[in-house]
């Protein structure tokens, strides 16, 4: 018995390398077996709707982390997960995404990017609301900011997707969805689109409505170059129509009658009110400079140049802003052109006559009152008449025959005395200046034709 005792007392050392090749084959066939059913669990899931879905196993046990954009949802990838075959027991540690009250998605554009913010409702939406913004704005950086969370409204991604494809109008600005409600801030890239971003927001889904809109439209910009050196007057920028790009047009051609009009506007909507009304009288200014710039921004008007002399340089400073509507404001930026050198009255008379080869003074239909249309032509009478300072000039009126033709010689001497005045008031010396009306008594054409009429009514200078 004791020789028994003493061997049976020694084996348990040689039980050691069994428990050692037991636990490598219990090792090594539970790694394979977890692998499998975490591969197996993680297939179930994948119909499933779940952001940050993470799979693990022990055994035959499967812990479930994920989050869940519905309870249902969750319920359903809990319970595919248990469906999976050789798992025993599903650890849920699913949750619910939270919440969004108010559910918020913005989509903001600067210089740069444009940055899609606040929430999505789904993961795949997110993708394909920075796929759609990327497709909107090619080139265009897109940062996408957005979270995950429950409650969008319904038909939220139509909204979004609709601002989407509208922001291309923005220069900068910002979209916003707030539940139903839509805000926009900012300002439109080009005129009219303020406009045309309000006739798309027509087109929102049932259920949301445009609760705030303050997209603000670029300045209304016109322009004018006098520029003595082409003899050209450059005209660009806006226009609100065709009938005002007309009116703008032929205002320009009668004031400035010695340049070449230059027409690069364009007819665009968003222009203030009584445009037309502060452009042409700001026309007649400009026609007045020997160079000079019109800049007009919405309600601003900016007039910068030389004036031909001193008295014109001033009733512009003053005049410009009575002439034009209420509530628009005048800055006016003007020297005084440096006097020519004098000339003797035979060099002068011939200036005269060149100028008004080009140009004729005009008057009201059937009356004394000078033409505003005329007032740069006029300056440049005045311009002349400062370079001979030695000469007497007689202004000679001439009518055409229609009429009565004693009325006539009273109209043609009133309309003489109308440009001697407008000389005096230019600083001149009224003793060089005399008045003559001959009527129609001293036609240059045929008063048979409309044509023959129009040249036979005309203002002369002689130089005595």
């Amino acid at each position: 018995m004791r020789g028994l005792f003493r061997w049976s007392g020694k084996w348990w050392p040689g039980v050691i390398p069994l428990i050692v090749l037991w636990g490598f084959a219990a090792w090594t066939s539970t790694v394979p077996l977890e692998n499998d059913l975490a591969g197996r669990s993680s297939a179930a899931l994948k119909g499933a709707v779940l952001d940050r879905t993470n799979v693990t196993v022990d055994g035959r046990d499967v812990s479930l982390r994920a989050d869940a954009f519905s309870e249902a949802g969750r319920r359903d990838a809990v319970a595919a997960v248990d469906s999976v075959a050789g798992v025993r027991l599903v650890n849920d540690q699913t949750r619910l995404v939270p919440e969004a009250k108010p559910f918020v998605w913005s989509a903001e554009r600067d210089v740069v990017r444009v940055t899609l913010g606040g929430n999505a409702p789904l993961p795949a939406l997110k993708g394909r609301l920075a796929e759609a913004t990327r497709a909107a704005l090619p080139g265009v950086e897109v940062a996408d900011q957005m979270g995950l969370a429950r409650g969008a409204p319904a038909r939220f991604e139509d909204a979004a997707l609709l601002l989407i494809g509208q922001i291309g109008k923005l220069k900068d600005g910002k979209f916003t969805i707030s539940d139903g409600d839509v805000a926009l801030t900012g300002m439109a890239r080009e005129l009219g689109g303020r406009e045309a971003l309000a006739a798309a927001l027509a087109k929102l889904p049932d259920g949301f409505k445009v609760a705030s809109n303050e997209v603000k439209a670029p300045p209304y910009i016109f322009q004018a170059y006098k520029d003595p050196v082409a003899v050209t007057v450059t005209l660009s920028g806006n226009v609100p129509d065709e009938n005002i790009h007309a009116v703008v047009v032929g205002s320009s051609s009668r004031k400035f009658f010695n340049e070449k009009v230059v027409d690069n506007l364009k007819n665009s909507i968003g222009a203030p009110t009584n445009f037309v009304n502060a452009v042409v009288p700001a026309l007649g200014a400009l026609s007045r400079l020997s160079t000079g710039t019109l800049v007009v921004s919405d309600r601003d008007i900016k007039i910068s140049g030389d004036a031909l002399y001193d008295a014109a340089a001033a009733q512009i400073r003053t005049g410009l802003a009575k002439d034009v509507p209420q509530g628009w404001q005048v800055k006016v930026d003007i020297t005084v052109k440096p006097a020519a050198a004098p000339v003797d009255p035979t060099v002068c008379q011939q200036l005269f006559s060149d100028l008004l080869g080009k140009a004729k003074i005009r008057f009201e239909t059937d009356r004394s009152d000078l033409d505003r249309d005329s007032t740069g032509l006029l300056d440049r009478l005045v311009e002349i008449a400062f370079r001979c300072p030695t000469a007497n000039v007689e202004i000679i009126g001439h009518t055409d025959a229609e009429g009565d033709a004693a009325a006539n010689q009273v109209l043609s001497q009133k309309r003489a005395q109308a440009v001697v005045d407008y000389l005096v008031k230019a600083g001149l010396p009224a003793d060089r200046f005399s008045a003559i009306g001959y009527g129609s008594t001293q036609p240059i054409a045929s008063n048979d034709t409309g044509e023959g009429r129009a040249q036979n009514r005309r203002i002369e200078f002689v130089v005595r």
